[in-house]
């Protein structure tokens, strides 16, 4: 079993992860259903696809599929100065070390929040306000950090939380490559149908394509379906502008796991006998549920380390040189969660997933077809390793449609599990 190595992993040229994606290609719209997406199967180095609503047919009974409960939040807001001009303020996450999205939405009368603000230049006095007959929404600016803000935002009725102002006065924040502003379809459209937790700025595209029907077919197969949370940040959609990963920053999100949760996770990948898959349902949850590993790894090493210290840091899974199973790890956690009462473990992790990495509980990744140059193409070559050039050329030769609306794929891990 070969480990990961750090110099190996920084080495590694962000060239070598392109490809040319034509402009027609980028899906601009979701499908008038969502479970009529094309779905490309990849397995044993072999590829051919199907629709989404197919998915069942191609997972073991009993398997267990995680998704990610975020909700993303209307976070793109539209002011104008006392002249008119438009300024707008996207949010991109609490300005506070340690709250996080979760928390901060719930906020009545006033929070901080670090912002990207379009046309700055026309933000000439200390407050602008957005109002309508029952709602003002008011920003200041307090610190700036290149181009990036604080901005402390207050409004009135003051006992409404900042997620009830957002879902009033706020835009649903599209993404960029997308080149055209948010429509009435992208409120409901780009949100998944199990959305319950509020704090991303940017869908958990994989679980677009998920219907109840769906569900009921995954069923049928006495599948396991359970959540984790991971808030979204805008740094998903940063590229890698380095020549190498050494020099790139990987973006740092909260995830929220319960006790419950990594019991089942447990129970599968305890089984040896069984050839039960574990289905990460989006680049977001295979993260959440591989950083499960490196904190219980922390934990192991020492019982009385804090939340903090339990955080995976970005080249965390390639300095701690571990040879603990995933097994161990996840009891180890587990004992630190029971020993601090904690039933709900709420993180932050900067795990880099790149193509040295070995994956250490999930074995099948659902994914969409992802930018050129990102960390997300990175880390759906760790799960298939070279094939994905194979994967994508077949997608590009057979009409499939790219990115957040597009089409998805089914990829069922190409190198060996360490559980």
């Amino acid at each position: 079993m070969a480990w990961s190595n750090k110099l190996q992993a920084q080495e590694f040229q962000i060239k070598d992860y392109t490809y040319d994606l034509p402009e027609n290609r980028i899906a601009k719209y979701p499908l008038d259903e969502r479970d009529l997406a094309k779905l490309l199967v990849y397995k044993n180095g072999n590829v051919s696809e199907d629709i989404y609503r197919n998915l069942n047919t191609y997972i073991s009974e009993k398997s267990l599929f995680v998704f990610n409960n975020t909700k993303v939040v209307q976070a793109r807001l539209h002011f104008r100065n006392a002249t008119g001009g438009k300024i707008e303020i996207f949010c991109l996450e609490p300005s506070e070390a340690n709250v996080e999205p979760s928390s901060a939405m719930i906020k009545k009368s006033s929070v901080e929040w670090v912002c990207l603000i379009g046309r700055v230049e026309k933000w000439k006095d200390k407050t602008i306000s957005l109002k309508t007959e029952r709602f003002s929404l008011h920003a200041e600016i307090m610190t700036r950090n290149g181009n990036v803000f604080t901005i402390k935002f207050s409004w009135e009725p003051q006992n409404l939380s900042f997620a009830e102002i957002l879902e009033e006065l706020g835009e649903m924040p599209i993404p960029p490559y997308l080149k055209r502003e948010s429509e009435a379809i992208d409120v409901s459209r780009y949100q998944t149908v199990y959305a319950e937790q509020k704090g991303s700025v940017a869908a958990p595209t994989a679980g677009l394509h998920f219907t109840n029907q769906i569900f009921q077919n995954l069923q049928s197969k006495d599948v396991i379906i359970d959540y984790v949370t991971l808030h979204v940040g805008a740094g998903t959609f940063k590229p890698v502008k380095s020549e190498t990963l050494e020099g790139h920053d990987m973006h740092s999100e909260w995830i929220e796991v319960s006790q419950e949760t990594i019991v089942k996770i447990l129970g599968q990948i305890s089984d040896h006998q069984s050839n039960k898959n574990v289905v990460a349902v989006g680049t977001t949850s295979l993260r959440t549920i591989e950083s499960l590993y490196w904190m219980g790894v922390k934990a192991s090493q020492n019982m009385e380390a804090t939340t903090e210290e339990l955080e995976v840091k970005q080249w965390d899974a390639y300095d701690l040189q571990q040879r603990m199973s995933a097994t161990e790890s996840l009891h180890g956690l587990l004992a630190w969660l029971r020993k601090n009462n904690v039933e709900k473990l709420v993180c932050k992790t900067q795990l880099l997933i790149v193509p040295s990495y070995t994956l250490r509980i999930a074995n099948a990744l659902v994914t969409n077809f992802h930018q050129p140059n990102s960390t997300l193409l990175l880390l759906v070559a760790a799960v298939v390793g070279n094939d994905w050039k194979m994967i994508y050329d077949y997608a590009l030769e057979h009409d499939f449609r790219f990115l957040s609306y597009g089409d998805g794929s089914l990829l069922f891990n190409n190198k060996s599990n360490t559980s």
